[in-house]
C-alpha cells in the first residue's frame, strides 16, 4: 500500500554531514549517541556497528577531554559511519575533535567561551569543511535569559537560539544546523515552530531526556510527530533511557508512519479479540524478532478474523486473514492458500524472505539492464 505523502516540507539549505545530507529536500536522517565510554575504542567501535546494522545515518560520541578526544581519532579511522563530536566548554577538544576527523561539531557557541575561542572553532571548521550543530536546551538556558524569563520559555529558548546563529553568521558561517530541544512536548513543538520561521538552516528534531523506551517513545512520537507532520525537521534523534538501537528503530517508525521514510517490514496488525482464530500477539512478537534484520520494504497484514482481515489483505504484499479450520494467505492482494496454526509463523517468515528475494533480483535485473 503505497500511498502518496500529503506533507509539505519546510525547505531548507542543505548541509553534509560525512556522506549524509541534512536539508534541501533530503531524506530526513535518523541518529542515535552512543553510551560507552568513549575511550573504550573497541566497545565504542561495536555500539557504532551495531548502530550501522540497525540503520542509523549518523552517531553522535561525546568528547568531554582529551583522552576521549585521542580515542575519537582512532573511532574515525574505523566508523562506518559519520561521527558527530559532542563538545562542551573546552574549545581546544573543539579544535581537536576537527583535525581527528570530525563529520560535524555539536557545541553551542555561546558556552566555547570568549570570543577569539569561537572565531578559533570556526575557522578550523571552515578549513576543514565541517558543519557545526547548534544545540539549544530547555535545561541548560543561560542564567541572563532564564533571569529575563523566569523560567524557560518558547520565546527564550528561541532567543538564546538567535544568539547562537549571530554569532556564527557574524564569522560569515553558514555550514550549520540547529536543535531547540525541551523534555516538555508543547515547550519543544512551539519553540521549533518559532525558529522554523526564522532561519532556513536545517533542523535538528528531538524531545531531550524524553524518558525511558515507553514513556519517552509516546512523548518522542506526539512531539516529532507533529512537527514532521508540519513538515518541520531534517534529521531525527529519539533520546530514550534505553539502548541505542532503539531509539534507531523507533525513529524509523515513526518516519515510516508518516511515509516520510520505510526501512524493514510495515507491519498491519490487529490488536486481537475473541474473534481471532490464531495468537496474533504471539505470532507478531515473533515475526517481529525473526526479521529484525530486513532493511528492504515491505508490507504485511495479519489480521486474526474475517472482519477486516480481507480488506487489509487485499491492500499489502503479504496478509493473512485468520479463518476456520484454516487461516487464509494472500499475495500481492489476491488470496493465495490457505494454512493451520501450527505452522503459521514458519510459513509467514519464508513466504517474506521470498518475496524480498524476488525484489532483490528484480532490482538487480533492472539495474543490469540499465548498465
Amino acid at each position: 500500500m503505497n500511498l502518496p505523502c500529503q506533507i509539505k516540507r519546510r525547505k531548507s539549505k542543505q548541509i553534509m554531514v560525512g556522506n549524509v545530507p541534512i536539508g534541501g529536500g533530503a531524506p530526513i536522517s535518523v541518529q542515535s549517541m552512543t553510551n560507552t565510554d568513549t575511550r573504550d575504542v573497541k566497545s565504542t567501535l561495536a555500539q557504532i556497528n551495531s548502530l550501522k546494522e540497525t540503520g542509523a545515518d549518523l552517531v553522535r560520541v561525546s568528547v568531554p577531554d582529551q583522552d576521549s578526544l585521542a580515542a575519537f581519532k582512532k573511532i574515525k579511522k574505523k566508523s562506518q559511519l559519520p561521527l558527530i563530536a559532542d563538545i562542551h566548554f573546552d574549545h581546544k577538544l573543539a579544535l581537536g575533535a576537527i583535525k581527528n576527523g570530525a563529520d560535524c561539531l555539536r557545541i553551542n557557541p555561546g558556552n566555547i567561551g570568549k570570543r577569539e575561542k569561537v572565531e578559533e572553532v570556526v575557522s578550523a571548521a571552515k578549513d576543514y569543511g565541517v558543519p557545526i550543530r547548534i544545540g539549544v536546551n530547555a535545561g541548560s538556558l543561560e542564567k541572563k535569559l532564564q533571569k529575563k524569563y523566569g523560567e524557560p520559555t518558547a520565546d527564550a529558548l528561541v532567543e538564546s537560539a538567535l544568539n547562537h546563529v549571530e554569532i556564527l553568521e557574524s564569522l560569515d558561517f553558514q555550514n550549520f544546523k540547529l536543535s531547540i530541544k525541551a523534555s516538555d512536548v508543547f515547550l519543544t513543538m512551539e519553540s521549533y515552530r518559532k525558529i522554523s520561521k526564522l532561519i532556513e538552516q536545517p533542523l535538528h528534531l528531538g524531545i531531550t531526556e524524553a524518558g525511558g523506551f515507553r514513556s519517552g517513545t509516546v512523548k518522542s512520537a506526539v512531539g516529532l510527530g507533529s512537527l514532521l507532520l508540519d513538515g518541520i525537521g531534517d534529521t531525527i534523534r529519539i533520546s530514550l533511557a534505553s539502548e541505542p538501537e532503539n531509539e534507531i528503530k523507533v525513529g524509523f517508525d515513526i518516519l515510516k508512519s508518516l511515509k516520510l521514510r520505510s526501512r524493514g517490514i510495515n507491519f498491519i496488525a490487529c490488536p486481537s479479540c475473541s474473534r481471532m482464530n490464531f495468537d496474533v500477539i504471539g505470532t507478531m512478537n515473533q515475526l517481529e524478532k525473526r526479521l529484525e534484520d530486513v532493511s528492504e520494504d515491505l508490507d504485511v497484514a495479519v489480521i486474526g478474523c474475517y472482519v477486516n482481515g480481507p480488506g487489509e489483505s487485499k491492500q499489502v504484499s503479504i496478509g493473512v486473514t485468520g479463518a476456520s479450520p484454516k487461516n487464509l494467505i494472500y499475495i500481492d492482494g489476491k488470496p493465495d492458500h490457505k494454512i493451520d496454526n501450527d505452522n503459521l509463523v514458519d510459513h509467514l517468515e519464508s513466504l517474506i524472505r521470498e518475496k524480498i528475494s524476488k525484489q532483490k533480483n528484480n532490482q538487480n535485473t533492472v539495474i543490469a539492464k540499465s548498465d
